[in-house]
């Protein structure tokens, strides 16, 4: 009897440690974890196929209405389509007037466009409020502690001055990108994006925008495509330069960008402030935007509304190039406009790209082509 119950006490344990070591060596995944609140955005070296590619790839299966280069868009319900193909240039041009004021009323024979200096033939215009698709990109360093109540009320203040069937995402960034929230058209979505504030660091301005323009080329449902930069300072935490930022956009024939300065206070008239100035007017002037430098917090919604105008009224115009896109290179573009009436019209746009195919050395197109001045 007492070795039967030695022996009954002896398996005993032997299923206990067995059912000890089966638990500790279950992989952790099994066990629950609270999701993240924020997903990093990091820069993607190489997010855009080739043309050829392109027509083969299938849908990501996360947005399956994504937009392709050379997709016929349907017609929405009181909306525009502008139907274009891999080859084409596509411009969004804004025009103005002596005084500084936006002119509406311009036909198609009124624009000529050049090329590397060579007239191109306009193969589609159109003048429309046409939906977009928007980044945010809300510098979120320790400066902008006390800005940030200021900065997301004129944010969402655009989101409602602008087309109802724009979407938009936010990016909150430091010396990390972070996107807060995805493509969307629920402005309490956005709302609640732009409340991720947690503001500390430095400022990685560069890898951000590059990192939001990889975003729009992968996930935009809007062949249109605007990135807003709110920022109050210099760059000083990318891996990225300047130059080869704002060749990345313009490889991806990609947004047009607004900029934000919030450099005003003692430390505006600096060495600092003046590099963060040149670099925001760079971007802007080198994509079609506007850099803008309020003087103080209370101009930040007066500009947003300024940039949702600007937007709303904007020219689209399609060209093919002369220019073998297999000959590669940077291609400076130029359009000009005039009409009885008007005097003299300024066009508004992006000043060059590179085509689809081109896959020479950075670098040394960069080289060719240095940044003016300012």
């Amino acid at each position: 009897m007492r070795l039967c119950n030695k022996r009954h006490i002896f398996f005993f344990f032997l299923l206990v440690a067995s059912s000890f070591a089966i638990w500790a060596q279950a992989p952790a995944s099994s066990q629950s974890s609270k999701p993240e609140q924020q997903t990093p955005l990091t820069v993607d070296r190489d997010p855009i196929v080739s043309p050829d590619a392109a027509d083969n790839q299938p849908v990501s299966p996360s947005n399956p209405n994504a937009v392709r280069p050379g997709t016929d868009l349907e017609k929405e319900k009181g909306g525009f389509t502008f139907r274009r193909d891999v080859d084409e240039v596509v411009l969004n041009a804004t025009v103005l007037d002596d005084n500084g004021r936006i002119v509406n009323d311009l036909k198609q024979d009124n624009f000529h466009v050049f090329e590397d200096g060579v007239q191109q033939t306009i193969a589609a215009f159109q003048h429309q409020d046409i939906p977009v698709s928007m980044g945010f990109l809300i510098d979120n360093s320790g400066s902008m502690r006390d800005k940030r109540a200021a900065v997301n009320t004129a944010a969402l203040d655009l989101v409602k001055a602008s087309n109802p069937q724009d979407e938009a995402f936010i990016v909150n960034f430091s010396d990390e990108a972070f996107i807060d929230q995805d493509f969307t058209s629920n402005i309490a979505k956005l709302r609640d994006g732009l409340a991720h504030i947690d503001s500390k660091g430095g400022t990685a301005l560069y890898d951000a925008v590059v990192a939001s323009a990889d975003q729009l080329a992968k996930g935009a449902k809007r062949p249109k495509q605007v990135l807003l930069i709110i920022t109050d300072g210099e760059d000083n935490a990318s891996s990225l330069n300047l130059e080869q930022t704002i060749r990345r956009v313009q490889d991806l024939q990609g947004p047009v960008v607004y900029s934000i300065g919030l450099l005003f206070g003692d430390e505006g008239g600096g060495r600092e402030a003046h590099r963060a100035k040149r670099a925001l007017q760079l971007l802007s002037n080198e994509t079609g935007g506007i850099a803008y430098f309020p003087k103080s917090l209370e101009n930040v919604d007066q500009i947003c509304a300024e940039v949702a105008h600007d937007i709303r009224n904007q020219y689209t115009i399609g060209y093919h190039s002369t220019k073998p896109a297999s000959q590669g290179g940077y291609r400076v573009v130029k359009v000009q406009a005039a009409a009885p009436g008007h005097g003299k019209l300024v066009v508004r746009t992006r000043s060059g790209y590179y085509p689809k195919t081109d896959k020479s050395n950075p670098a040394e197109n960069t080289a060719q082509r240095k940044a003016p001045a300012k």
